[in-house]
């Protein structure tokens, strides 16, 4: 009487459904990266041909929302010009030469930038006017 081995097991290997979650992952991954709304202001600088490679320690956005402006300090908005000048100093305090980087929407009147500078030159921090390239 001939006892037959049951099924062999086939060695070979096949790699297609490791390619096909590759993909699936990869598309999951493409998907979700546009999706993510990093954090940013959204600020149209006035265009200038002199661009200054000074590292800022910090800086002060100053957006116009419709007639109202909100001040942001590192992306944090602080409220009022008052609150401005509080986060500046807890921030800057101690550093020699600090230097402040103020990003101001075209549209914000010249009265709120000059604002923003007189709180700069009061604390004896240096500012940079930041601007994108022409």
């Amino acid at each position: 009487m001939a006892i037959k081995h049951g099924s062999k097991v086939d060695k070979s290997f096949s790699a297609s459904s490791m390619t096909d979650l590759m993909f699936l992952l990869l598309l999951f991954l493409l998907i979700a990266t546009t999706l993510i709304n990093p954090n940013a202001l959204k600020l149209m600088l006035p265009k200038s041909s002199n661009q200054l490679k000074d590292k800022a320690m910090t800086t002060v956005s100053i957006q116009n929302a419709g007639g109202t402006y909100r001040y942001y300090v590192e992306l944090q908005e602080v409220g009022s010009l008052d609150g401005v000048e509080r986060a500046l100093k807890t921030r800057l305090d101690g550093q020699t030469e600090p230097t402040v980087s103020l990003h101001a929407d075209k549209t914000v009147v010249w009265d709120e930038v000059v604002k923003v500078m007189n709180i700069a030159k009061r604390n004896g921090y240096k500012l940079n006017a930041a601007t994108r390239p022409e």
